[in-house]
């Protein structure tokens, strides 16, 4: 099987264990075909990724961000990006979240396309802003709220972070509530991404390889290692999971590669892309 498009989750599958993407990784991804879409699918922020983008050389292929709430391209030359798609939880719900948080040790975090609303520049704001290598603006979220309840918009994501068992709680909360409006993603005990419920990584990647490549989703390979990978692994051509990928994933998986720290995705393309 030929296949002429390669989608790759991030966190925990392409970047090593120093958060970076390795030589490796990036001397292989530069060796493939500038044609060939190489698209990057991560709940991170579009600024999260871009110069992961940069690294690898892929800064003309479109981003896949906050799990397929916000895809986003940019046209050689250009800093302004194009939005491709958008879809974006309800005020309403992102205020519920919030409520129920208030008088906790959660941690809120509001996105909105590339902004990233903190309530402070606490543990949780500075070990994220460690991983992603991006600054949160540091605000008070209840004007935001306000603001998006008046133009009916909302979050693309909302990440919530704190004590596993106050975590675990707004999890069952979400689950009793909100299940039909946003996915809640466990991606650790102490972490919960919430993304709006009718989208994933699946759905948005099969529209944008339909609408802007004429690619089927047989025609894919596609990487993860987490939860929210899933349904993008069962629904193309080659889903891979990386070795140190959760049991739920690599059960889906139709190809099992080297742990991300060991350059698995490299490896897989390296076999497959000659």
């Amino acid at each position: 099987m030929k296949f002429r498009a390669i989608c790759s989750d991030i966190d925990g599958t392409l970047l090593n264990k120093d958060r970076q993407l390795s030589q490796r990784t990036i001397y292989t991804f530069k060796q493939l075909n500038k044609n060939v879409p190489v698209i990057l699918a991560s709940s991170r922020m579009p600024s999260a990724m871009r110069h992961l983008q940069q690294e690898l050389d892929i800064l003309h292929h479109p981003l896949i961000c906050f799990n397929g709430g916000y895809v986003i391209q940019f046209e050689e030359g250009k800093t302004e990006a194009i939005q491709l798609d958008s879809v974006q939880i309800p005020a309403a719900v992102c205020q519920s979240i919030y409520d129920f948080a208030n008088g906790t040790n959660i941690h809120i975090s509001l996105y909105e396309q590339d902004n990233w609303y903190a309530p402070a520049a606490d543990y949780w704001a500075d070990r994220e802003e460690r991983i992603t290598k991006v600054s949160p603006k540091i605000a008070v979220l209840l004007p935001i709220l306000e603001r998006w309840h008046q133009t009916k918009t909302g979050a693309h994501k909302v990440m919530c972070m704190g004590p596993a068992d106050e975590i675990n709680a707004l999890h069952q909360e979400l689950a009793k509530n909100f299940a039909d409006q946003v996915h809640a993603y466990r991606s650790k005990d102490t972490y919960l991404e919430l993304a709006p419920r009718s989208i994933s990584k699946a759905t948005t990647l099969e529209l944008l390889l339909k609408e802007r490549f004429d690619i089927g989703m047989h025609e894919v390979m596609a990487f993860g290692d987490n939860y929210n990978d899933i349904d993008m692994l069962q629904a193309v051509g080659m889903g891979i999971a990386v070795g140190n990928a959760r049991d739920e994933v690599k059960a889906v998986a139709k190809e099992i590669t080297l742990p991300s720290i060991e350059d698995g995705v490299a490896v897989a393309i390296e076999r497959y892309w000659k």
